[in-house]
């Protein structure tokens, strides 16, 4: 689609060409296809929202390749391929394209490096904020060359879908007392080891007269391997394993709702809706999905009553095991990018909601209690991000928005239901002045306030002071002042916030080139700071505030400096 858009665009093409000429494609085809004719609509709006995409970063792209091509390269660095994907969405085959039909070539491992150097820093933000490990803080791990302790030879057993906790016994077990560390090897294991965007559990194991905090679950050779903290010497006993219930039951609430969320954007948003990833954890979830723009606020507030009402529906949450075409012959939604094995196991909410999964989940969809959007957003081209809280951080949420409500209320002097027309009234009354003032500005009635106006080598110079910092309020009073003029100068010194100095000049000394931008940095660096604008009106920011009395001292001499043309 990206090459045809350049081929287009080399046409002399700005606008999606493609997208109309989809429904040629349907009509051609339908016949052979019936899911063309199904998802028409959806097809013309995907194809309308890349081509729009495409055509808001191609301009830049192409320049870049000319400008690269132009200073004789004959092969395209690595380094500058990635930045053309990574800041212009050019598609590797399309630089290449491009390349070879100005005889040039690119760098392919160079861009293979630069891409696999992105995915690890991603992988590194990722891991340093610890999502999805189900870990407390940043736990040590043991060495390999502490050698395990083997017990039992008997195989472990998840019990974590049925018990929260388990009286059972130690198989093998790794202590390191450098590291003040133990990890555990358990029989019967009721604690969760993260997959499928579920974190693991963090719990407790207590011991014969010993306690060790489980702030790590991971994979081993033989099983799930719990481990904590533990700076005493360690004998291996009989123990109870506890999983902390509350942060579990905050998990299951948000894993459960991720499937209900699912079945209810299919439902408003379409069936090209699936699942491209998740996060669940005790605070939050994060549900990615195919889809290509943005939903309306209208449509999300829809899609949260729709996940509501099933929550309220209190539907059992049921869970069986059986062979995997059944499982899908069943409606069981799954993941593509899994694997699955011949027997799965399917978690049904209802009607609303039958998907293959893993996880641990609420017994009925009412413990969930509530549900609530806390933001939206993309990820990449046609992958949005959905973020929600349930049962006690929904709660927090609604909890927080109403004091800020409130609060907001109190600040207007006005009852929290009266609100909203009280803001209407308040950007009403705003729009009434604003528009008044720009009517005394642009009629001249406060050309330079206390204002002294200087003949500097022909030029009537205006200096002054404003306690303006509204931009258009400030441009309402520079196009005031410019209003019938000409060879004039106006220079305000904006002595509100951090500073600033405008300058305007008419169009007549623009024409002989003189420009304010220019003369607006050179005022300002007598403060310390820097700035431009437009060749009639720009502005600089002030270094330091304390300084712009000298800047206005020097003023004069630095004007007319400029009128000479003198750098």
């Amino acid at each position: 689609l990206r090459r045809a858009v350049r081929h287009a665009w080399l046409l002399g093409r700005r606008e999606p060409t493609l997208a109309p000429l989809t429904d040629i494609v349907v009509r051609e085809f339908g016949s052979v296809y019936p899911e063309l004719r199904d998802q028409a609509a959806l097809i013309l709006e995907w194809t309308l929202a890349e081509e729009e995409r495409f055509l808001e970063t191609i301009g830049g792209g192409l320049k870049r390749m000319d400008e690269l091509l132009a200073s004789g390269l004959t092969v395209i660095p690595g380094e500058e391929a990635f930045r053309l994907y990574d800041t212009f969405g050019f598609p590797i085959d399309l630089t290449s394209i491009i390349a070879e039909e100005r005889g040039a070539s690119v760098d392919l491992s160079g861009f293979e490096a630069a891409l696999a150097a992105q995915r690890k820093r991603s992988r590194a933000v990722r891991a340093a904020g610890l999502e999805g490990t189900g870990e407390i803080g940043a736990p040590a791990v043991i060495t390999k060359s502490v050698k395990w302790q083997k017990l039992n030879r008997a195989r472990q057993k998840f019990v974590g879908y049925q018990h929260d906790e388990s009286d059972t016994e130690i198989l093998a077990f790794r202590h390191d007392p450098a590291a003040e560390r133990v990890e555990l090897l358990l029989k019967e294991n009721p604690f969760y080891l993260e997959s499928g965007g579920q974190v693991s559990d963090t719990g407790v194991v207590l011991g014969g007269g010993w306690a060790l905090p489980v702030d790590r679950v991971s994979r081993g050779e033989r099983g799930t391997v719990v481990a904590g903290a533990f700076r005493e010497a360690f004998e291996p006993t009989s123990v109870r394993a506890r999983v902390d219930v509350g942060r579990r039951r905050n998990i299951e609430r948000n894993h459960s709702a991720t499937h209900l969320v699912h079945a209810a954007l299919r439902k408003y948003l379409g069936t090209h809706v699936h699942q491209q990833g998740s996060l669940v954890d005790d605070g939050h979830l994060r549900f990615d999905f195919s889809h290509h723009g943005p939903i309306e606020p209208d449509m999300l507030q829809q899609i949260e009553r729709e996940v509501n009402a099933r929550i309220w529906d209190n539907a059992p949450v049921v869970t069986r095991e059986m062979p995997y075409p059944e499982a899908l012959a069943l409606g069981a939604m799954a993941l593509f990018s899994e694997k699955y094995g011949d027997v799965v196991r399917v978690v049904s909410m209802g009607e609303s909601s039958i998907e293959l999964c893993g996880g641990t989940h609420v017994r009925s969809t009412g413990q969930i209690g509530l549900f609530q959007f806390a933001s939206q957003g993309g990820v990449a081209a046609g992958v949005r991000r959905i973020e929600a809280v349930t049962g006690p951080e929904a709660y927090t949420l609604v909890e927080a928005l109403q004091a800020q409500l409130a609060g907001a209320a109190s600040a207007l002097k006005a009852q929290p239901e009266h609100l909203l027309r009280k803001l209407e009234q308040l950007v009403e009354e705003r729009e009434r002045l604003l528009t008044r003032v720009n009517e005394l500005l642009r009629g001249g009635g406060a050309a330079a306030p206390d204002g002294t106006t200087l003949d500097i080598n022909g030029v009537a110079v205006t200096l002054g002071d404003t306690d303006v910092e509204n931009r258009e309020e400030v441009l309402a009073l520079v196009d005031g002042f410019r209003t019938g003029k000409s060879g004039a100068v106006l220079v305000l010194f904006g002595t509100a916030g951090r500073g600033a100095v405008h300058v305007a000049v008419t169009d007549d000394l623009v024409k002989s080139g003189r420009k304010a931008g220019e003369l607006a940095g050179r005022i300002a660096a007598v403060s310390g700071g820097k700035g431009g604008g437009r060749p009639q009106f720009a502005s600089a920011g002030a270094g330091d505030v304390a300084l712009l009395p000298a800047a206005r001292a020097e003023a004069p001499a630095i004007i007319a400096s400029w009128l000479r043309g003198e750098g």
